[in-house]
């Protein structure tokens, strides 16, 4: 049975909140855990659909909005850290560096 729409968006919150804490962690396999609980609960939250027709869940999915901001420059200034350090480790000689993608 799928959780209401208040408990979803609860467990959103609950998943935000694990994603922020892991990309401060730095540690990748708490990220990996973290981004499937944020896209299991927000597969949950669209599922449902009624938040776009309950001014309440509306409002409380507009609250969430700097959390999850939090979150994206997280991660923004986590991949903008590796690309730093594999720059630095491609100046300095580093040969497994030049193996890494560019965009």
């Amino acid at each position: 049975m799928m959780p209401n729409g208040i408990a979803s968006l609860e467990k959103l919150t609950d998943a935000f909140n694990e994603l922020r804490r892991a990309l401060d962690s730095y540690d990748p396999a708490q990220i990996n855990a973290a981004a499937a609980m944020v896209k299991a609960a927000t597969d949950e939250v669209r599922a449902q659909g009624v938040w776009a027709k309950d001014p309440a869940l509306k409002e409380k999915i507009e609250a969430l909005k700097p959390m999850i901001e939090s979150a994206r420059v997280r991660a923004n200034l986590a991949s903008d850290t590796v690309r730093q350090r594999l720059g630095l480790l491609a100046q300095t000689g580093a040969e497994n560096a030049s193996l890494t993608y560019q965009r």
